[in-house]
């Protein structure tokens, strides 16, 4: 009997280990990230490091750190599809997705100051990506210049915004909470979780795009951006529903700022970044009508309202369908849904 139920999970194993290797990659860069901010901010903290250097640096840099160790990941593996398509999707979501959600829970105002500078370097960000992927592959070069432009705009920010302070709530990541040795011990931790989580999570979706079929584009632009926006999706529904909408739309410009030209530019600047003809037809240009709709929402109105959140999460399942089922065959849907109400209404 109890070699029949060991044959049993041995065969679950090896049927689903791809997939086990994906929920093991992102449960490690969940916690793995988590330890690494309360640890750093704890050390951060300790040494009185201004909470503007703390918000700006520490915790940017850390919400973003999942990110960049599956773009290294996979490029090193010899996917850099998945790479620039997790950067792509992940900022498509952020937009799409997360804001979509974020407005229906409660709209979110557009008011809050440094928003429209904000967010015009993030629509400055998407054209140059686009300017770049346009040549076919994004350079050592162009990656080392987008590297070099989000440390010019972090000191920006720190000049403009040096008399003010950044919302960093130190209880709730509880940093506070932890003498030295624990918060050396999670930023330890959390890296070693974080190189851990990134490994198995390119290894398994890799894996399951060989075996779907289904092109490595296709899996960063879904699966792999999805499973790192996580924490964003998390920062910006918990923000939403205790009513700081203000703090949810700027974690969602923040996080597409970081993921161009630090994510983007420290993996170029390592690996030059071959452009897939899937992103430039589709993908990008979808990604700069998300930021450019964002843009003049925050410029022409006062807040994001529930009906636009509705519309962008209707956009974005109309934008996954085609991912999975091609030009075809959401065509052929297309039809399949038409004809079925002309039937149901008696026509």
């Amino acid at each position: 009997m109890v070699q029949i139920v060991g044959a049993v999970e041995m065969h679950f194993v090896q049927t689903y280990i791809n997939q086990i290797y994906v929920v093991c990659g992102l449960v490690g860069l969940f916690l793995g990230g988590e330890g690494l901010i309360r640890g750093a901010v704890s050390i951060a903290e300790r040494l009185n490091i201004p909470k503007l250097i703390v918000g700006l640096t520490i915790v940017g840099f850390g919400t973003s750190m999942p990110e960049l160790l599956v773009c290294l990941q996979a490029v090193n593996r010899g996917a850099p599809d998945v790479a620039l398509g997790n950067i792509i999707g992940s900022n498509t979501a952020n937009i799409l997705l997360i804001g979509g959600v974020g407005a229906l829970i409660m709209p979110m105002s557009t008011q809050a100051k440094g928003l429209r500078r904000d967010v015009i370097v993030m629509l400055m960000a998407g054209v140059a990506l686009l300017w770049f992927a346009f040549k076919g592959v994004i350079t050592q070069q162009q990656g080392l210049v987008m590297a070099g432009l989000i440390l010019v705009y972090l000191l920006l920010v720190l000049v403009l915004e040096r008399k003010k302070t950044i919302p960093v709530e130190m209880e709730d990541i509880g940093a506070k909470h932890l003498s030295l040795p624990w918060a050396v011990t999670f930023v330890a931790g959390g890296l070693a979780l974080l190189i851990f989580g990134a490994d198995y999570l390119v290894k398994g979706s890799t894996a399951i795009a060989s075996s779907m079929g289904v092109s490595e584009a296709v899996i960063g632009l879904t699966l792999v951006a999805v499973g790192t926006s996580l924490p964003e999706f998390t920062v910006s529904a918990m923000s939403a529903i205790k009513g700081q909408n203000e703090v949810s739309l700027g974690n969602i410009i923040g996080s597409n700022i970081f993921n161009i030209l630090a994510i983007l530019g420290i993996t170029a600047g390592v690996y030059s970044l071959p452009v897939s003809a899937q992103f430039l037809s589709l993908d990008l240009p979808l990604m700069l009508g998300a930021t450019l709709w964002l843009c003049v929402m925050v410029f022409a109105f006062k807040r994001i309202g529930r009906l636009s959140g509705l519309i962008c999460l209707l956009l974005y399942a109309v934008y996954l369908t085609w991912l999975g089922l091609g030009a075809a065959g959401v065509q052929a849907l297309g039809v399949s849904v038409l004809q079925s109400l002309k039937a149901f209404a008696g026509l």
